[in-house]
């Protein structure tokens, strides 16, 4: 098995690197995103947020659909479509001289990026044997974290160096760019695409078995959203950390690559509900940290924290969703995992706006932790006997 059914194989490598440059490219500019807002047209906390949080509304919009028509079409030929739409759109933010401008441009970049994200990580279980498919979900999340390492990182220092938010948005143009053209060599086993008509139906766009999973991961990625996006300001302002975001999502990276390489063997073996359970708890610890400990040490600290929780936590929760769902809805479950991450993101990020503002930063990344803490009682409580009772392998 082990030379027959290889988990690196050529269409996995490939489908991997494309995904990491598409998540390059977004990772690129995110962290720069805030600063750009405020410096370039002078927007609140509150502007900011309202303004960010179009991304991803429009990504979690079109994700459902997105599901139904990896499902009902060609993989291949959908991912190509909504890849390039990904690429092109960063050509888009040269063309912003407003704010509503910006705004407009980034909303509709997040139906490519919803899309995008739905037909290469479904592409990727595709190409997967199904012995190494709970392993592979696992190295697969690893090129997200590798993007989330290196691109702020990178962002950052380069940012310090030539301070250009269009030297960026050009760097982020090149990157995809690159992820497109690899995936285009991809050759995915054959399949039939729908064998009979279905009845348009909500199972089709959403996986309703999932709907508590889908609940509690929003939980987690609230408190992330909030997170990531008011990060480089709180630090600038409230600890006098003038150049640490790209240290903290290095740090971040460096906890999710070790657990995830950890975590990929009991995967393997079927502990999927053990590696949720342990990721989401470390979560917690990390956010109740960096939202208590107000210095340098709590603030990098909790980095590694948070990071090693959800290398546990998120292919824990991809392969639920995979596993309730039967193979000819496996776009649908992957959409719904990806829908449920972005509900909470953008909720975060308005809502963070909101209390960042009215409130304090400190009292922001209270809300997260508090809402973090409901997403791991719903689990112990709820979740995890949903799963074990209607997982279908």
């Amino acid at each position: 098995m082990e030379a027959k059914e290889r988990l690196w194989n050529s269409n996995f490598v490939k489908v991997w690197i494309g995904n990491f440059m598409l998540f390059f490219s977004f990772y690129l500019i995110m962290p720069l995103l805030p600063l750009y807002l405020h410096d370039t047209f002078d927007a609140s906390e509150q502007m900011i947020g309202i303004v960010l949080a179009g991304y991803t509304v429009t990504a979690l919009i079109i994700r459902p659909f997105c599901g139904f028509m990896v499902d009902s079409f060609p993989r291949k030929t959908v991912l190509m479509i909504c890849y390039f739409t990904f690429f092109a759109f960063f050509a888009g933010y040269f063309l912003a001289w407003t704010v509503l401008l910006f705004a407009i441009i980034r909303t509709l970049h997040g139906f490519s990026f919803g899309s995008a994200t739905v037909a290469n990580s479904t592409m990727a279980i595709d190409v997967l044997y199904p012995s190494r498919r709970a392993e592979g979900i696992g190295y697969y999340g690893l090129s997200n974290n590798l993007a989330m390492a290196t691109g702020p990182t990178i962002a950052i220092y380069l940012y310090d160096i030539i301070p250009d938010f269009h030297y960026m948005f050009a760097l982020s143009l090149v990157a995809s760019g690159i992820g497109f053209f690899i995936v285009t060599s991809v050759k995915p086993r054959p399949r039939e695409v729908v064998k009979e008509k279905q009845p348009v139906s909500l199972d089709r766009f959403f996986l309703v078995k999932g709907w508590r999973e889908g609940v509690t991961l929003a939980c987690f990625s609230f408190s992330y959203g909030v997170l990531s996006t008011y990060l480089a300001i709180y630090g600038e302002k409230e600890l006098g950390i003038t150049s640490g975001t790209g240290t903290f999502f290095m740090l971040m990276a460096v906890g999710l690559i070790a657990s995830r390489l950890q975590g990929g063997r009991s995967l393997r073996q079927g502990k999927i509900t053990q590696n949720a359970g342990l990721g989401m708890s470390l979560s917690l610890i990390g956010y109740t940290v960096f939202a208590l400990v107000h210095n340098p040490i709590g603030y990098y600290a909790a980095a590694l924290i948070i990071g090693l929780g959800n290398g546990h936590m998120c292919p824990a929760y991809q392969n639920m969703f995979i596993n309730l769902a039967p193979n000819s809805q496996r776009g649908t479950a992957n959409s719904t995992f990806l829908t449920s991450w972005d509900v909470g993101v953008g909720l975060g990020v308005l809502i963070g706006g909101w209390a960042a503002e009215h409130i304090s930063y400190d009292g922001a990344f209270i809300i997260s932790a508090i809402v973090n803490a409901v997403g791991v009682a719903g689990f112990f409580l709820f979740v995890r006997r949903n799963y074990l009772a209607n997982k279908l392998r």
